[in-house]
């Protein structure tokens, strides 16, 4: 039997990414699809344990990528080597591995570590990209502030008069109140000062 697992990102990037795998995994002719909204990093996944559990020898666990199993390679050779040893199948279908013929484990093995290598290679070079670009100037990392210059001037000109209370100021700015205690640590002191 086809079993075919879809695994969604937590954070849905793409709208049609559910379609695209659904579609592959009918194609090939999987008799069941389980689908599961979660990060690939995270290691207990719930639908792909329950499946992997009541998968019966001479079945396939078939999915889209590779990445839709596992996001590490040590987790991915896990995966396999499990189903491996209860004789039940796997099946990537966009790179075109098949564990269940006899030089389909090799390649896969192959495969996993090209991506494994690929995956570090573009994490070094977006690393080595954000550091000369911190370098340069061009890159500020992180949330963007809150409140700009100009919010801070308005801010302090409102605050000058004892009428105004943080809350209020606060509340025209549309930000929080620690919001803007973190922005003006001395509280009113530091704006009657200036």
């Amino acid at each position: 039997m086809l079993i075919g697992y879809i695994r969604l990102p937590a954070q849905d990037q793409n709208p049609d990414l559910e379609r695209i795998q659904l579609e592959a995994l009918m194609a090939v002719g999987c008799q069941k699809i389980v689908k599961e909204k979660s990060s690939g990093a995270q290691r207990d996944r719930s639908e792909l344990r329950a499946i992997l559990v009541t998968m019966r020898k001479r079945d396939t666990l078939v999915v889209w990528r590779l990445d839709c199993l596992a996001h590490s390679l040590r987790q991915l050779l896990e995966t396999i080597e499990e189903l491996s040893m209860r004789d039940v199948g796997f099946r990537s279908l966009s790179e075109a591995l098949d564990a269940t013929r006899p030089g389909g484990y090799l390649l896969f093995r192959f495969a996993c570590a090209l991506a494994e290598f690929e995956r570090t290679a573009v994490r070094d070079r977006l690393r080595k990209g954000v550091k000369t670009a911190h370098k340069e100037g061009r890159f500020r990392g992180g949330r963007p502030r809150a409140l700009s210059e100009e919010d801070l001037t308005v801010a302090r000109a409102l605050l000058r008069n004892p009428d105004n209370t943080f809350a209020d100021v606060a509340k025209r700015l549309n930000v929080s109140l620690p919001t803007l205690y973190r922005h003006l640590p001395g509280g009113r002191r530091q704006v009657v000062s200036k």
